[in-house]
């Protein structure tokens, strides 16, 4: 089967997603075709998530990150309200445990202030008492703008609105080829060859393949960490009222574990931040050798194991230990004891790292083309989406490609 289109969006997680919902609601005109490799939408990173409306406290002034995160939790906390997703904005306590941690919590303040984070405020040891009366800390801030929804639904509402619309859905259309002809972009799948004047790759955790059959250099590999969660029993739920974080290690894009109350009830811990031996690897013994190989050839792999290989020694001695993986929880709920945790769901986070050896902090995108490959998208990719589809609809307009004529679909 062949199918023409205007604009294929490569990848049906919520980011494509994003992406194809602002293409149909600003150029009904065009026709857009969403190629996802499984049956259905969603079903990685955009699912496998702990749920958080994040505020835009984290990320460095300036930085598309900043910018989207802020811009994008008033979107999502709307989009949520407008069409009857479960939300709540429960607000969150970052907490110092120790001495050390004052500069990094002193930096986390400064960077939401600039950012404008609404409602921040330094909080003492008693009044983290007060929100989480549970918790221990030296001094902390509270974000009251932070929130929690389910993402999957998010996604599953972005794509009947795309259809409603008129866009195409395609399911197990993996992208196994790209090639150019005519002022087109030539997309094969094992459901349909299909014809576009521009694509965009929201492939996720395999974006830096797809832009490696389209011909594109990128200078950076998609590094899969697998995050574990446990969940707290039924009866220490209440140890737990909204969602309380450490400071975060300044070094790594990772927020450090933490708890996190579910939408849908329950009370996440987690999570760690561990090597995947594969790009879908959910469990500890998930492997691929493809994608292996692929990791262990990357000599910017080598370069960030040679700094930083204590950190991720300590993250996979926490995967696999109980006890070290309470421990660290402790800092933030001294109550809590390894009986009263129970195992519970993984995520992969796909992860840009060049090849110094730097892991990519912020939203990186690459134009090639009629091509746009969206790189590095961690999150709050999620919270962001709807403003990240904004920014890439934005992109692709100052090409001139969405003003030319349009193309006709037929099977």
């Amino acid at each position: 089967m062949i199918i023409r289109c205007d604009i294929a969006v490569i990848g049906g997680g919520i980011v494509g997603l994003a992406v194809a919902l602002e293409l149909v609601s600003r150029h009904g005109n065009l026709q857009v075709a969403v190629l996802e490799k499984e049956s259905e939408v969603a079903l990685h990173q955009s699912s496998h998530n702990s749920g958080v409306i994040h505020s835009g406290l984290y990320y460095k002034p300036g930085s598309l990150k900043a910018r989207l995160c802020v811009e994008g939790a008033s979107a999502i906390t709307q989009f949520c309200k407008d069409h009857g997703i479960p939300h709540s904005i429960c607000g969150k306590v970052i907490v110092a445990t120790e001495e050390s941690e004052l500069p990094a919590l002193e930096e986390l303040l400064r960077r939401g202030n600039a950012n404008g984070v609404p409602g921040l405020r330094e909080l003492t040891p008693e009044q983290i008492r007060e929100l989480e009366p549970h918790a221990s800390g030296i001094r902390g801030i509270h974000v009251p703008g932070t929130g929690i929804t389910d993402y999957r639904m998010v996604a599953e509402k972005y794509a009947e609105l795309i259809r409603a619309a008129g866009g195409q859905l395609l399911m197990k259309a993996e992208v196994q080829k790209i090639a150019r002809s005519s002022g087109e972009v030539v997309l094969e799948t094992p459901r349909a060859t299909v014809h576009a004047r521009y694509a965009i790759n929201c492939a996720g955790l395999f974006s830096d393949r797809v832009a490696k059959l389209a011909g594109a250099e990128l200078g950076l590999r998609i590094i899969p960490f697998r995050g574990e969660y446990y969940e707290l029993n039924p009866s220490k739920q209440n140890l737990v009222r909204a969602l309380i974080y450490p400071v975060p290690d300044p070094r790594f894009p990772f927020l450090g574990v933490h708890f996190t109350r579910s939408i849908h009830g329950g009370t996440e811990a987690g999570p760690n931040a561990v090597l995947s031996c594969k790009r879908e690897g959910y469990s500890r013994l998930s492997f691929s050798l493809r994608d292996m190989a692929t990791t262990l050839a990357f000599m910017g792999f080598w370069k960030m194991a040679r700094k930083y290989w204590r950190s991720g020694f300590d993250e996979a001695y926490r995967s696999w230990s109980k006890t070290a993986f309470t421990r660290a929880l402790r800092r933030l709920l001294p109550e809590l004891s390894e009986d009263d945790i129970h195992p519970g769901g993984t995520g992969v986070r796909a992860q840009a790292l060049d090849a110094s050896g730097r892991l990519l902090d912020d939203f990186y995108f690459v134009h090639q083309d009629r091509m746009l490959h969206v790189c590095n998208v961690p999150s709050p990719a999620a919270t962001a989406s709807l403003v990240i589809g904004r920014e890439i609809v934005a992109a692709v307009e100052k090409t001139g490609t969405l003003t030319q004529s349009g193309a006709a679909s037929s099977p």
